[in-house]
């Protein structure tokens, strides 16, 4: 299936989500929290999700779980370089309405100091205007 990164991004803002999850980490086994994109729909729009994993190149696993009695397939992006190198990218100012806002909430939150330390570099990559100077070339890249 193929499918535009126009398309992607307007299944983001309805379905998608930018959070954070939380893991322990240090000698400490400190709880902190890590920057993470996921994009959950019932099962059956599970080749969906392949098509959106495989459209950014990503290489994560699509997960598959029930929760109330629904299926559900879920695209969970956590790993370090894809957040900095594919999904900030992706999204950098391309989104629109409250995901816009959700998404520019979610970098800014990437400073705070519950943040997982390897992260927060990300933050100063975005406030120095890496981010502004390198996005995604959707006809080049995508």
């Amino acid at each position: 299936m193929e499918i535009t990164p126009d398309f992607i991004r307007g299944l983001i803002a309805g379905e998608g989500c930018f959070t954070f999850s939380t893991r322990r980490e240090g000698s400490l086994n400190k709880k902190v929290k890590i920057p993470t994109f996921s994009l959950k729909m019932h099962v059956r729009d599970k080749e969906l999700l392949i098509a959106v994993r495989n459209t950014l190149g990503l290489k994560t696993k699509i997960y598959e779980y029930n929760h109330d009695r629904r299926r559900y397939a879920l695209l969970i992006i956590r790993n370090i370089g894809d957040i900095k190198d594919i999904i900030i990218p992706f999204f950098y100012n391309k989104l629109a309405g409250h995901k816009a806002t959700q998404f520019s909430q979610w970098l800014e939150k990437f400073n705070e100091p519950d943040i997982a330390e390897s992260y927060r570099f990300i933050y100063r990559l975005y406030k120095n205007g890496y981010y502004n100077r390198n996005r995604a070339d959707d006809k080049k890249k995508f």
